[in-house]
This record gives structure tokens, sequence and C-alpha cells, in this order.
């Protein structure tokens, strides 16, 4: 099982990507990297917290485990 610092540090080296992918998407998007950068951003902080929810979640399930 993750602890939480990892699960959290998993949360966020994900979302940095996501942040950068989505911001190119974003601006190829819009063309513009003020609106594509605000949309990865409010992507970015909505997904971590998720992230960081699901993976505590499936942390207490054993279900599948060896």
């Amino acid at each position: 099982m993750d602890n939480r610092w990892r699960s959290f540090t998993k949360a966020l080296v994900w979302n940095l990507l996501g942040f950068v992918t989505m911001s190119c998407v974003g601006f190829m998007v819009t063309g513009s990297f003020v609106v594509g950068g605000a949309m990865a951003l409010v992507n970015t902080c909505v997904g971590f917290v998720m992230y960081i929810g699901y993976e505590r979640f499936w942390a207490g399930i054993a279900w599948g485990r060896v």
C-alpha cells in the first residue's frame, strides 16, 4: 500500500505532465498561451485533487492484490 506522501508525489508528477500537455493542446485549439494555460491550470487543479482521492480510495481495497 502506498503511503500518503507517495500518493501525493505520484499525483504531483502526473499532474505536472498533464499540465504541460493540456497547455500545448489549449494553445493549439485557442491560439493563446494565456487561455490555453488557464484551461490547463483549472484541469490540473481539479485532476490533482481527484487523483489523490482516487489513489487513497484504492489503497484501502485489498481486491486483486497478491
